[in-house]
Formats: C-alpha cells, sequence, structure tokens
C-alpha cells in the first residue's frame, strides 16, 4: 500500500458519522418558525432583536474597546463637525490630508475619485466615512460602497472615523445578514476596530494593514 492510499484508508476510518441537527429549544423566540423554516428547505438562523436601545450601545461601545477602537457618543448631529473638527486638530501636526464623505460635514482638504492615484491615496491621514448599521456583539459596521468615493479609502487611510446613528445597532450578526440590501451591492464591508494582525512573532502589531486607528461617532 502505498503512502497516500494508507493516508486516505486512515481518513475513513477516522470519518465521523453523520448526525441530525437537533431542534431549537421551544422557550426560544422563533423556535417554531425556524422549525418550519428547515421543513421548507429553508436556514433559519435569526432571533428576532430590536434594532437600537441603550443596552445595544452599551454592548456596541464595549465590544469595539475590546478590539482596539473606541466610541464618542454625541448629544446630536448638530455637534457632529465639532467632534470632527477635534479629530482633526489632533491629528494636524501630520499634515496628512482629510476625506469626508459624511453628508453635511465637508471638512474634506482632499479631494478623491474612484479612480484616484496611489500617490493621492497616501495622502491621506483622516477619512471620515458613514456605517449603515452596527453590530453590538463585535462592534462591526457595515459600509457600503455608494457612501464612499473610492473603495480602498477605509484602508489606506492613516485614522478612521465611522459615523454611525445609534438607533442602526443591532443585536449580532444574524440580525446584521438579515439587514443587508437586496441585491447586495458591488462592494461592501463590515468593519470592526483597526487593522490588527497577532501572527508574527506572536505580538500584536496595530496598523499594519490598514489604519492605526478607528473611532466610531455614535449620534
Amino acid at each position: 500500500m502505498s503512502a497516500r492510499d494508507a493516508i486516505l484508508s486512515a481518513i475513513r476510518r477516522a470519518a465521523v458519522p453523520a448526525a441530525a441537527l437537533p431542534d431549537l429549544p421551544a422557550a426560544w423566540p422563533e423556535a417554531q418558525a425556524g422549525k418550519a423554516g428547515r421543513e421548507a428547505g429553508q436556514l433559519s438562523l435569526a432571533l428576532p432583536q430590536e434594532a437600537g436601545g441603550a443596552d445595544l450601545v452599551r454592548r456596541f461601545v464595549e465590544s469595539l474597546r475590546l478590539v482596539g477602537g473606541s466610541a464618542v457618543q454625541l448629544l446630536g448631529p448638530e455637534v457632529l463637525a465639532v467632534a470632527a473638527a477635534a479629530q482633526v486638530s489632533a491629528l494636524a501636526e501630520t499634515g496628512g490630508g482629510v476625506v469626508s464623505c459624511v453628508p453635511g460635514l465637508a471638512i474634506s482638504t482632499l479631494t478623491l475619485g474612484p479612480d484616484a492615484s496611489r500617490g493621492r491615496l497616501d495622502e491621506i491621514e483622516l477619512a471620515i466615512i458613514p456605517g449603515r448599521f452596527g453590530v453590538a456583539e463585535n462592534a462591526a459596521v457595515w459600509v457600503d460602497e455608494a457612501d464612499l468615493p473610492h473603495r480602498a479609502l477605509p484602508f489606506v487611510a492613516q485614522h478612521l472615523v465611522i459615523v454611525l446613528l445609534k438607533r442602526e445597532i443591532v443585536a449580532d450578526m444574524h440580525a446584521a445578514y438579515r439587514r443587508l440590501p437586496r441585491p447586495l451591492p458591488g462592494y461592501g464591508v463590515f468593519i470592526s476596530g483597526p487593522s490588527k494582525t497577532a501572527d508574527i512573532e506572536q505580538s500584536l502589531v496595530i496598523g499594519a494593514q490598514g489604519p492605526r486607528s478607528l473611532v466610531v461617532f455614535l449620534v
């Protein structure tokens, strides 16, 4: 017997017998609806979750802290410009450019288009972008390409600010996938915290492959 045949034979012998999926506990909300969906060939994992609410905002803020980001809770949209100006001022000494694609927040110092050159992208120090909705369990924020002048903007900026409405925070990724537009856009992405990697000499490195900081303005 060749080495290949021996390996495949061992894999076959080690195969775990198939087992049926358990039914959801009857006490869970939507348990019966989920069972009916499975019998009809439709996968239904989602539990009902109300968007917004103080508890979801609190969980989102804590989750964001755990993934290396920070949240600033604003009293209303009227103070958004003040908060953004403070963020720009904190980075003023770097001399980099600012790109804002949040409606009504005209503080850009760079003009960016979909055909922007590599040189122009390298000039971006701070990007301020809108988020469609956020997820409390992992602080992920859905960003749609329709809101961006360039797809790479959230990743080439040294620092990133996302503006998110508190009422647009959902509990978990099941609820988040229900919120995705249909049909799906040509490009969209969930962003959670700044860029992070921990596979180099067992050290956590922030900003190696994207923004060095992420702040979410909760309005």
